[in-house]
């Protein structure tokens, strides 16, 4: 039995869900990821999947695997992946977990198509559903594990939605999300300006206009230098000490993403999933604690890095 099938859901519901009206703004953005998810050669590599992985487990299990068979221990569960793309995040981080229990993926854009053919040839069942995270079809209390990774900002608003979705989730039931942390003052600004810049360009443009800054941060990479920040500058959030010089600019700068093993696509697709959706709110830790709070979920683990905030945390 399917997810879709244990829960019940009419096919004429399902079939009205892409056809509601979007935000001009959530329009833009889905516009912008199912081209991004279309660029399979830009994120298919092993040597993605196993950087992403490792990060995954890192902030949402505390480099501990053994964590998602205890969250996933007993009975069949029902594991909702809202915001699923193409698929991706779930195929890495679930994997074989995906054989034993139901796989739900919902995205608003048309990703989820791409989503049903990864999963096909993975082995893997699994329903996929394209609609806007606000019209889920599915029961209040039905889910027991919500999974959204880096999606919840990309909505019209990060609070709105994971508070919504939470009702959505059984009691006792988990939610693991990742949203952006808010970064340093001028890389704050310049990040606007750029994703401003883009705006009126398609996303083929966009994806061509980015390039010349993604071959700035390789070229930044490869001088493989350090440099020593003696004092903390607090008026622009630089703290002092030793830093790549690369990363020195993309924390407090520019995102201009640089790992060795990657190829030029694949950087130039994490500066495109970064500059070109419109939808794209950072937090803070105290925001997002407050959001739990009024989404009635206490907090597990709080992951927090410069580049987001992850969180596992259980529905009271």
């Amino acid at each position: 039995m399917s997810a879709l099938a244990q829960l019940k859901i009419d096919k004429k519901v399902i079939e009205n869900l892409s056809k509601k009206k979007l935000s001009d703004s959530q329009e833009q953005t889905k516009n912008a990821f199912a081209f991004e998810w279309s660029k399979l050669e830009a994120y298919e590599s092993e040597a993605h999947a196993e950087v992403r992985r490792k990060w995954m487990l890192e902030k949402y299990c505390d480099n501990t695997p053994a964590k998602i068979d205890e969250w996933l221990e007993g009975e069949k569960k029902i594991i909702l992946d809202a915001g699923c793309g193409s698929g991706y995040a779930s195929l890495i981080f679930w994997r074989e977990h995906l054989k034993k229990h139901y796989y739900l993926g919902v995205d608003i854009s048309d990703a989820v198509e791409t989503g049903k053919l990864k999963f096909k040839q993975a082995g893997y069942d699994g329903d996929f559903l394209q609609c806007n995270l606000l019209d889920l079809p599915v029961p209040d209390n039905s889910m027991d594990i919500i999974f959204s990774e880096g999606v919840l900002h990309h909505t019209d608003s990060t609070e709105q939605t994971l508070k919504y979705l939470s009702t959505k989730l059984k009691k006792g039931g988990r939610f693991l999300f990742y949203v952006y942390a808010k970064k340093a003052v001028m890389r704050e600004l310049a990040d606007d300006h750029i994703r401003n810049s883009i705006r009126n360009l398609t996303d083929a443009e966009a994806w061509e206009a980015l390039k010349p800054l993604t071959k700035l941060g390789i070229a930044l990479g490869e001088l493989n230098s350090e440099i020593d920040i003696k004092e903390d500058i607090p008026y622009l959030g630089i703290k002092k000490g030793k830093i790549d010089l690369q990363r020195f600019f993309y924390w407090n700068f520019f995102k201009a993403y640089y790992r060795k093993e990657f190829s030029l696509e694949e950087m130039n697709l994490l500066n495109f999933d970064w500059y070109r959706p419109m939808n794209c709110h950072r937090h803070t830790k105290e925001e997002v604690e407050s959001f739990c709070k009024n989404s009635n979920l206490e907090i597990e683990n709080m992951n927090v890095q410069e580049a987001g905030i992850t969180v596992v945390a259980r529905k009271k």
